[in-house]
């Protein structure tokens, strides 16, 4: 066995095989994780068919390369597994980070390789499985687009492809202690709960020929990087068993502030030549904001809306559309997600006119998704003064 560990997590890994194992939190609590990569033999499959024969079998042999990197940011564990075929279709990373105050400190990331190149790899489909010591009664959640929850349940009646799901960007396990495992991820997949305490994803499809639709096989694969967030939580006050609630159950603020991390990253440009830079030297930093956003608070779109009778639109008419979402989140796993400096809008109303900083709002109002509708009784809001909200607060 082989650890890396932060103040808040350990990670144990299986030597010979390379895969994550357990994760030890510094309260006591332990989860199995049973890491494990496999690949379906799937001859009827096609881009809109699912038709595999039989389980998944596991694909990694022992006797693969096992590299540990410890550094004061983060530690990473990177291995290229020993399998079947001289190339390997995959490798994979597991990074720990520190740092105090800080999102990165609470999740495992999970960076897989993906190379299902070659003809060798024809009809096969590469499934990761993590295979927890979470009772979840074969019962999961995975989200709708980024904005509501949807419970899963396997069914034994039904084939397996009637039990894999759609998976936007998260997807988690609940046991009836009331400990989650929750998969943030940066592209859509494919997710499935087969056995009790599993939750297997789906991560790429190589398929020589389609009976229905495309009219033509996924033959199109090229290498890509696979990137998981993995977060582990304990319910702090009541818990909801699977079974007999039928409704979604929803993510926690910390689980919110995760999968945004991991899906809005902040992006850096540079330029390559000096000449290209304007006169007046930029800011070495910028901050619209006159104060951070309450953490359930996510500012969808930030945009100038397109003028509807003129080509261009009016100086004097200076205007812009904001798009906010409010999280619907789960209180019983921590009020404030493990985050000391967290705020939230029931305790930190938002001020929409003093929002931005060195941007004075002289009018705001409410309006549709669609900047189509603007009248107040159809979208539910209050009494208004004029196109004034009389209250300028959420």
């Amino acid at each position: 066995m082989a650890e890396i560990q932060t103040q808040h997590q350990t990670l144990t890994f299986d030597v010979k095989l390379g895969l994550l194992q357990k994760i030890s939190h510094n309260n006591g609590s332990k989860i199995v994780v049973g890491e494990e990569i496999g690949m379906y033999t799937s001859p009827g499959s096609g881009a809109y068919l699912f038709k595999p024969e039989g389980d998944a079998q596991p694909i990694v042999e022992a006797g693969g390369n096992m590299v540990i990197s410890e550094g004061p940011l983060m530690q990473e564990v990177f291995v290229y597994p020993k399998t079947a075929w001289e190339q390997t279709p995959i490798s994979h990373s597991t990074r720990i980070y520190n740092g105090d105050g800080t999102i990165q400190e609470f999740l495992i990331e999970k960076e897989y390789h993906v190379e299902l190149l070659g003809k060798e790899f024809n009809d096969r489909e590469l499934i990761v499985r993590y295979k927890t010591d979470l009772d979840n009664k074969r019962i999961f959640y995975s989200d709708l687009n980024g904005f509501q929850m949807s419970r899963r349940e396997t069914y034994g009646k039904i084939p397996l492809q009637g039990n894999y799901y759609p998976m936007p960007s998260l997807a988690f396990l609940q046991g009836s202690n009331g400990q989650r495992f929750s998969v943030h991820s940066r592209q859509s997949l494919g997710v499935a709960s087969l056995k009790d305490g599993w939750l297997e994803i789906m991560l790429d499809r190589r398929l020589v020929r389609d009976g229905r639709g495309l009219g033509q096989g996924v033959m199109d694969n090229r290498p890509m990087n696979v990137i998981f967030h993995i977060l582990v939580e304990s319910n702090i006050s009541s818990t909801s068993d699977p079974v007999s609630n039928p409704l979604p159950l929803i993510p926690s603020l910390l689980s919110h502030c995760v999968g945004a991390h991991l899906n809005y990253p902040l992006h850096a440009f540079i330029a390559k030549n000096p000449q290209e830079l304007s006169v007046q030297p930029l800011a070495r930093s910028f901050s619209p904001l006159a104060a951070p956003l309450p953490c359930d608070l996510h500012i969808v779109n930030f945009k100038v809306p397109r003028p509807s009778k003129y080509s261009q639109q009016l100086i004097e008419d200076s205007r812009f559309v904001l798009i906010l979402q409010r999280h619907h989140w789960d209180t019983s796993y921590c009020l404030k997600g493990r985050l000391q400096q967290c705020a939230i809008v029931a305790n930190e109303p938002l001020s929409l006119f003093n929002m931005f900083k060195g941007l004075a709002v002289l009018n705001a109002r409410a309006t549709s998704l669609n900047l189509l509708h603007d009248d107040v009784e159809m979208l539910g809001y209050a009494e208004q003064v004029g196109m004034q909200l009389r209250r300028d607060t959420f």
